[in-house]
This record gives C-alpha cells, sequence and structure tokens, in this order.
C-alpha cells in the first residue's frame, strides 16, 4: 500500500489529506470544487473529450473533469459529446468506421476502456465524471449502455473513480439499480432533491439557473445529504455565488478561473453565508428579507425625500438586481420620493462579513448608502447604538466611496471614517463589503481593505445589528440637488452575510 500526501493551498486555506492506494482502489480526492467540462481543454487549445484535456485536469488537479460517452452501432463505448462524429451518427456507426478519423491534435476518437485507462493512471486527485448520453434510438438501449459503462468501470477497477451524471433519470435509475453504491447525479433539473433522495440518486448537477429560480433547494439537498452540482458556469458572478453558497461542485469550461475566485471567495478564508438576497424575483423586494422606513420628516440629516412604503417605483427587482430609484415627485409634502430598506425585525446578527454588490447613481444631490444600525437604537438611541456605514457616496463627487462608523464621540462630523477612490463607481458594479469582529472593524470595496477600526467593549459594535439600503436626496451629506434631476437609482446585484465557520 502507498501513501500518498496531497497538499493543496488556495488563498488562505490550507487542507492537507493522505489518499491510500492499493492497486487501482482510489480512496481520497482533492477539496476544490472544480469539475473541468470535458476535460481541461480551452488553455491548450485540446480538442473537448480527449485524452489530452483529462490528462490537463490531472495534471491541474481539478476535483473532477467530465467527459460524454456513447455506443457505436457494433456497441463500443467511445467518448463524444455531439450524437454525430465527422458526420456520421454514432449510433448507426461501426466504431473502426469512426476511428478512421482524428481529433485536431491527432488523436482517434476514444474508447472508454482507453479513456478510463488515462484517468485511473497516476491519478489520486481527479474525479471522472461520466456523463452517459441518452439514446436516440430507444430507452432500453440507453439503459444497455449504462449497463457496459459500468460493466467496464468494474473490470477496470475504477469504481471510486468513477460518477455518473445523464439527462435520462431512468439511465441513472438502471446504474442505482445494479450498484446501489454508485455516485449519481441528474441533470435535468426537474426534479427535487426529497425526489433524488426517495430514488437512490446522490445528486444534483442542474444548469446554475435552476438554483436561482429554487433556491429552496439549496438547502432541501444539503439538508437531504444530496450533492450540489452546477453546469456550465463560465462567469465570474455565477461562480462567486455558487462559492458562497457552498456548492460542492462547479462544472465549468473556464476551470482556470473559477480556481481564481475560489482563492478570493470568502469561504476559502473559513467564512459561511448565513443570509442573503440575490433579488432574483421580479417585483418588490422580498418582504420575508425586508422591511421599510417609510415617512418624510429628514431624517435627522435635512433630507427631502419622502420614503414610501412598498411602491415598486422606488423599490422594484428587475432582471435580478434591486432598484432603488429616487423620483422628483410630489409625495406629502416632499417633492421627491424614494426607499430605504432594512433587515431589522427580519434578520440581525453579530459579528460576520457583508457583502454588497452595488452600482450608484451620479446625479448630483444623491446620497445612496449601504449601512448598518445597532438594533438597540430604539432603546438606546443614535449614535450609542452603533452606525457602520459600508457605503456612502455624494452624487457631486463621482468617485469618491465614504467608509464610516458612527459611536459616541465619533459621530456626525466627527465621526471615524475614510474616503476612497473609486473611478468608475457609478457606472459599474463594485463589491462594498466589511469584516466586523470583536478586534476590529474592516471595510472594503473589490477586496481592497482601506479603512480599519479597532472594536473592544467601550464601543457598540459587539452586539446584533441590522443592514439598510437606502437611497437619500439633499441633506447634510447629499448637498445640493442638480436642478435637472428628474429620477436615479443606487443598483443592487445581491446582498451576502457571512460569519467564521
Amino acid at each position: 500500500m502507498k501513501y500518498i500526501i496531497c497538499i493543496l493551498c488556495v488563498s488562505q486555506l490550507i487542507s492537507v489529506r493522505v489518499y491510500t492506494q492499493t492497486g487501482n482502489t482510489h480512496t481520497g480526492f482533492v477539496t476544490n470544487p472544480i469539475v473541468a467540462h470535458r476535460g481541461a481543454w480551452k488553455k491548450n487549445s485540446f480538442p473537448e473529450n480527449s485524452l489530452a484535456s483529462l490528462r490537463q485536469a490531472i495534471i491541474d488537479r481539478y476535483a473532477g473533469s467530465e467527459f460524454d460517452v456513447r455506443m457505436t452501432a457494433d456497441d463500443s463505448l467511445v467518448i463524444n459529446h455531439d450524437p454525430a462524429f465527422n458526420g456520421h451518427i454514432i449510433e448507426k456507426t461501426n466504431y473502426a468506421d469512426l476511428a478512421v478519423y482524428k481529433l485536431s491534435n491527432g488523436e482517434k476518437i476514444p474508447a472508454l476502456r482507453e479513456y478510463l485507462r488515462a484517468g485511473i493512471e497516476n491519478n489520486n486527485f481527479t474525479k471522472l465524471v461520466c456523463e452517459i448520453k441518452p439514446s436516440g434510438i430507444s430507452k432500453e438501449r440507453g439503459k444497455a449502455v449504462a449497463g457496459k459503462v459500468l460493466e467496464m468501470v468494474h473490470m477496470l477497477g475504477a469504481e471510486q473513480m468513477v460518477s455518473y451524471i445523464s439527462f435520462d433519470y431512468d439511465i441513472l435509475k438502471e446504474i442505482v439499480a445494479i450498484n446501489p453504491g454508485a455516485t449519481t447525479q441528474y441533470l435535468e433539473g426537474n426534479k427535487s432533491p426529497d425526489q433524488l433522495k426517495a430514488d437512490g440518486i446522490t445528486g444534483t448537477d442542474y444548469y446554475f439557473t435552476v438554483f436561482k429560480n429554487h433556491p429552496d433547494w439549496i438547502e432541501s439537498a444539503k439538508r437531504n445529504g444530496i450533492t450540489l452540482n452546477a453546469w456550465t458556469v463560465n462567469e465570474a458572478a455565477e461562480m462567486d455565488w455558487l462559492l458562497a453558497n457552498g456548492f460542492d461542485y462547479i462544472t465549468t469550461n473556464e476551470p482556470e478561473l473559477l480556481f481564481e475566485r475560489l482563492a478570493g471567495s470568502p469561504v476559502s478564508s473559513g467564512w459561511k453565508l448565513i443570509w442573503s438576497d440575490e433579488f432574483s424575483k421580479d417585483g418588490l423586494p422580498d418582504s420575508s428579507r425586508w422591511g421599510y422606513n417609510v415617512g418624510g420628516n429628514g431624517w435627522g440629516n435635512n433630507e427631502l425625500q419622502y420614503y414610501t412604503d412598498k411602491d415598486t417605483m422606488n423599490a422594484c427587482i428587475k432582471n435580478g438586481v434591486l432598484h432603488i430609484t429616487a423620483r422628483k415627485q410630489q409625495t406629502g409634502s416632499n417633492s421627491f420620493s424614494s426607499a430605504r430598506l432594512l433587515t431589522k425585525n427580519k434578520f440581525a446578527f453579530t459579528y460576520g462579513r457583508v457583502e454588497v454588490s452595488a452600482k450608484i447613481p451620479s446625479m448630483p444631490g444623491t446620497w445612496p448608502a449601504v449601512w448598518m444600525l445597532g438594533t438597540d437604537i430604539d432603546k438606546t438611541g443614535w449614535p450609542a447604538c452603533g452606525e457602520i456605514d459600508i457605503m456612502e457616496h455624494k452624487g457631486s463627487e463621482p468617485n469618491k466611496i465614504y467608509g464610516t462608523l458612527h459611536y459616541p464621540g465619533h459621530s456626525g462630523d466627527k465621526a471615524n471614517g475614510r474616503i476612497t477612490d473609486v473611478p468608475t463607481a457609478v457606472t459599474a458594479f463594485h463589491q462594498y463589503a466589511v469584516e466586523w469582529d470583536a478586534a476590529k472593524i474592516s471595510i472594503y470595496v473589490d477586496g481592497r481593505l482601506y479603512h480599519t477600526v479597532d472594536n473592544n467593549q467601550s464601543i457598540p459594535f459587539n452586539h446584533d445589528f441590522f443592514i439598510l439600503l437606502n437611497l437619500a436626496i439633499g441633506g447634510n451629506f447629499g448637498g445640493k440637488v442638480d436642478p435637472s434631476f428628474s429620477t436615479d437609482a443606487m443598483q443592487v446585484d445581491y446582498v451576502r452575510v457571512f460569519q467564521k465557520q
């Protein structure tokens, strides 16, 4: 028996595991969630589903390398995504007639036997994620393909190296019937984790938007012990969302990018998502997450707007983005309307990391803010409750972002704050964040730290706080409103709250 020690360092996350190997029996895999879609082909321009792309995924030590299996007319198992290869329908063509054609790197179409052998050779890191394609001829033939694949995997002693995925639910059920211990993931996205568990399927592998449309399935999967995988995820923003939500695997054509996003993700530093809003449903904000401050009394700062209650003209989700919109609109005795959302009485927490992705308005006189207040404000008042301003902005200073703490002795004009330059604050989304614990409070823009305040028991930052999002007009901070002002908005892509595991 050999003992192979793997040390994986991702940013500040260091994971050490010992793997055992006896013959072709593999009992451990790396902890990153990266599944290279059809192998790691893009960086070196390898053909997809080639032996070269498989070997590169193993070299790069990704958690998995996905590949597609089809069966020829003479019952040979081959690796190819599309139903046809060089114009020949695979199911209706003999293997010898396909093997005369070459991939772009000179390889012939891989046979499953040689592909598996390449996948288990000198590999203790990367799972082989076998997608069994549905048959275009019959359901029964599809199940027959599944049986032949399992037979081949068993013959090569590769059971612990291979997991199975398919869009055909009957194929997965056939696999479970033959080998109840097989790792299986369903691709179609039309069954809940509860149903998968009932049928013995061990995982989801759904297109990532399925989870955005069914966010409850994420927690349901975790509760049921169903693995979470999503395909095919090639954009940084989607990768970040899946990483934040603790997905076990992410299938991608951009494994190098995903590795970079993993290195910079809060999860790599031990943070765990405890609350979020991705604003995925159009209309008013989720009433289970957000309440409203309502009124137009100046809010202690001579502000000019009236904050409305549940009005889509001022707070509305469109295409996955929350728009908090200020309008020149007579509302009561106020000449402007806007919205102020808060999680008080919905959600509060002590210590953590808050991330908000936002694009802020540009008109002079606008005053957008992402901030936090102590839940005891009604009892102790302000500033005794404490205030953390994660982001404030003046429309008259388009490139300046303010991060500030208010507390007794340091409030209003004497607040403990810093200013940083963000040249595209009003034209692009940026991530505004705070990390807060018993020792310090640190404020960031796009991962760049620009303000830190030491925390201790003498200042009011050691109890529950809630989150606020609002767009004020004018006032002591916002300043003079542009005479041409009609409407402007702060756009929020997401709000995420993490705590240390």
